[in-house]
Order: C-alpha cells, then structure tokens, then sequence
C-alpha cells in the first residue's frame, strides 16, 4: 500500500483535519466479521477516534501519533455522539 502525502488529502478533502503527535490515553480493538474495529481516546479529547483494519494491531496506548480524520455523527439507539473518523494513522 503506498503511503499518500497527509498535505495532499487536506488539499482534495476540506473537512480533513491533520494532527501530529498527539498522544493515546487508551486504545481497543474488537472483531466485527473480518474487520477489526480500532477505537483510540486522545489526551486533550473527549470524543473517540476510530478506524477499521483487516489484522489486529499491536497496543498503541501511550504511543505519540499522527493523525488524519474528520468528524463525524454516529447514532446509537436514537441518540447522535461525535466521532473522529480516522483516514491515516501514523506512529510519530
């Protein structure tokens, strides 16, 4: 997979935010059929940011990222909670 410039995503998507090395409180990752569902909670935020990927992935609590997102609204059982919906992660 090749890795794409976080400068030229911001360029096509306006709604994508870039941040860099921001530090992970917790992280987890549970199964939902062949997808592995990612949730990291960032120091600062109270909002959660989540990803999908197809491999478990190696604990990244208290690592420094770098990420790129938008927000977003889920809906749980008729109320609506903001998420950050993660495009790219890097360990910074």
């Amino acid at each position: 997979m090749r890795d794409i410039d976080p400068e030229r995503l911001l360029k096509r998507h306006d709604q994508l935010i870039h941040s860099e090395v921001m530090k992970v409180r917790a992280h987890t990752q549970r199964q939902q059929g062949e997808w592995y569902l990612n949730s990291l909670m960032i120091e600062g935020y109270e909002v959660p940011f989540k990803y999908k990927r197809k491999q478990r992935y190696k604990d990244l609590t208290g690592a420094r990222v770098n990420l790129t997102y938008y927000p977003m609204v889920e809906t749980v059982a008729g109320l609506e909670f903001e998420v950050m919906r993660v495009v790219r992660i890097r360990i910074a």
